[in-house]
């Protein structure tokens, strides 16, 4: 009798109706987090690439690709966001607070590495695109750079997809 009691109590604490609050904080903070990372390395690459410009404007094009970069990694927050948006559902036997935490989870983890990857895309693409116009040749250097930069906003997307998703 106790024990039933207890079963009880436990699954209506686990079907709580703030369940979806958190599910849908996590789309935020994918979304939010993400295109913040990606407004930073924008500008902060925006102005490398300005200042470059004064200097070598033929070389703008090649350098427009740490700008690119940044943008993409707001793509990932709203990939994850659109994909974990779909999976919140009102608070009941199908949606409990297991859902919401791991769909906040994924949001967050998302979010903070699109955040660090757009950081890391803006200081490393303002650095790359002036040591550009000094010299050529750091084409293919910067270019790696930039790619282990943006790697960090991918696995944050997958992780948040692994999170979010079940």
């Amino acid at each position: 009798m106790v024990s039933e009691e207890v079963t009880a109590g436990i699954m209506q604490a686990e079907q709580a109706m703030y369940g979806p609050f958190f599910g849908s904080l996590g789309v935020t903070a994918a979304m939010a987090f993400a295109a913040a990372g990606s407004a930073y390395g924008t500008a902060k690459a925006g102005t490398g690439i300005a200042s470059m410009a004064v200097a070598r404007p033929d070389l703008v094009m090649k350098a427009i690709i740490p700008v690119v970069m940044a943008g993409i990694v707001a793509i990932y927050g709203l990939v994850v966001a659109v994909i974990v948006s779909g999976k919140v559902e009102p608070a009941g036997p199908n949606y409990t607070i297991n859902n919401g935490f791991s769909q906040f989870a994924g949001g967050l983890v998302c979010g903070i590495c699109g955040l660090g990857a757009g950081y890391a895309i803006g200081i490393a693409g303002d650095a790359g695109v002036r040591a550009l116009s000094q010299q050529p040749r750091m084409f293919v250097g910067m270019i790696l750079i930039l790619i282990f930069a943006e790697v960090l906003g991918l696995y944050g997307m997958i992780v948040a997809l692994i999170l979010g998703a079940t």
